[in-house]
């Protein structure tokens, strides 16, 4: 029976390849999208659960850090580049644009205040948009020529065809056939970086340092005694986290894995339902993940390299509905 299973979901992801490839996406793309369908057929949940994680019980404090280190920052400043993650759509408002360009105050939008901030560090501002924001956005930063530079204004993260709950199934959808497609999630920008040239861009332009973070938080800003830590150790990944409050309960924490010391990151969605009372205890799992991230571009590049561009991240499993907006819609 297992044999006949996995015949099926062969042939399934025969059809997935086939309209993946139909839509130009690059084989990376597809034997990546691959490596995680075979988890999902294979009744991989992505779950972790408090049995495999000890909490984290204490990480650098920003406050602590020497104030020396921002002149650092400022030395590695022409080596940085700011990436803004802007592929949410913000349907679950009601919306059809880009959710940065909501006006936030005084007549400006999430994407003005954006490109203000980049413009008055001035670092390089690189959108990561998804295949529906990137016309909008790129529309809305033509007012502001002081970003243009030798590099990209952006790049598009993927799309993947959305899988049936049913029979794992590509989705096909008469009434939009735009919404049988969706982002694959944030996990896309080191695959995204490389398919659409951005990585090597940025390397030849000697951008050694990326700051990345969510395009609606507006407090997320390059700060440069962060980069002046991150630089003088010459760390390849970084992480800001902060404080959980009762505010922050359903939000993904940190924590690290029971076998190997190693930190990882627990989304309420990985979170079994018989963990959540633990998931949310705010005293034992005390950091959450704002999402800002700091990445050493030579040793991604390194990585990528090294794992044939497939860093194997952890999965995470979310059911919807085909057309957000319509429950009655196939899950």
């Amino acid at each position: 029976v297992i044999g006949e299973g996995m015949e099926q979901s062969d042939l399934q992801f025969n059809l997935i390849a086939e309209r993946m490839s139909d839509e130009n996406l690059p084989n990376l793309v597809i034997d990546t999208f691959r490596y995680y369908y075979d988890k999902l057929v294979s009744g991989s949940t992505g779950m972790i659960s408090e049995e495999d994680i000890v909490p984290v019980p204490e990480v650098p404090n920003m406050i602590m850090l020497p104030e020396e280190l921002r002149a650092s920052g400022i030395q590695v400043l022409d080596q940085t580049v700011i990436i803004k993650l802007n592929g949410g759509l913000g349907t679950s408002m009601g919306l059809e644009k880009a959710k940065s360009l909501l006006t936030v105050k005084d007549g400006y939008s999430f994407i003005d205040i954006i490109a203000h901030q980049a413009i008055m560090e001035g670092v390089p501002l690189i959108l990561m948009n998804s295949f529906s924001t990137e016309g909008d956005s790129l529309k809305a930063l033509e007012k502001y020529p002081q970003l243009k530079r030798e590099l990209p204004l952006s790049f598009v993260q993927h799309k993947v065809p959305k899988i049936a709950v049913e029979d794992f199934s590509p989705v096909l959808w008469e009434k939009n056939p735009e919404l049988a497609w969706c982002p694959p999630g944030h996990g896309d920008i080191y695959t995204a970086l490389v398919t659409r040239g951005t990585l090597e861009a940025l390397l030849e332009a000697g951008v050694k340092y990326a700051f990345v973070s969510n395009a609606d938080n507006l407090g997320a800003t390059l700060d440069r005694l962060l980069l002046g830590y991150f630089a003088e150790n010459d760390f390849p990944f970084m992480m800001e986290v902060a404080d959980r409050t009762e505010m922050d309960k359903k939000g993904g924490h940190l924590a690290m894995r029971r076998s190997d010391g190693q930190f990882v990151l627990r989304e309420l969605a990985q979170c079994p339902e018989e963990n959540l009372e633990e998931f949310q205890d705010i005293e034992r799992h005390k950091y959450f993940n704002t999402n800002n991230i700091w990445l050493n571009l030579e040793a991604l590049q390194k990585a990528l390299v090294e794992q044939e561009y497939r860093l194997e991240l952890p999965m995470i499993r979310n059911q919807k509905t085909v057309d957000p907006r319509d429950e009655s819609s196939a899950p």
